[in-house]
């Protein structure tokens, strides 16, 4: 069984900065592609960002890019995702994700080209 836990979530000003963390167990951590989306009230939940295998590759949805930065460390199996010019839409529960095999998914994102879903970490940034 898979399990995936986020942390690092919390209240921030806008233009702020916070870093997400998502552990994962369960499975070779390390052979699996690995994404972040989020949900704000009322919204459909969002793709955010996905990371290859190695870390080699990445990709963003057009709203963070050049703000977030996903990354992992194989070592410590664990998915982060750092966040920079934290904007009040930013606002939303952020979920960590994980892949089907090693690459990023096609088309990265949907949901259904992930499996396993963590619980998720809220983060509030104050106008």
């Amino acid at each position: 069984q898979v399990h995936l836990e986020e942390s690092g979530g919390g209240l921030v000003q806008a233009g702020g900065s916070l870093t997400l963390s998502c552990a994962a167990s369960g499975r070779t951590f390390s052979s699996y592609s690995m994404g972040w989306f989020r949900q704000a009230p009322g919204k459909e939940r969002e793709f955010v960002a996905a990371i290859n295998w190695s870390g080699g590759s990445t990709y963003y949805a057009d709203s963070v890019k050049g703000r977030f930065t996903i990354s992992r460390d194989n070592a410590k199996n664990t998915v982060y995702l750092q966040m920079n010019s934290l904007k009040p839409e930013d606002t939303a529960i952020y979920y960590c994700t994980t892949g089907r095999n090693s690459w990023i998914p096609t088309p990265p994102e949907v949901r259904r080209s992930y499996d396993y879903w963590g619980q998720g970490t809220q983060v509030t940034v104050s106008s």
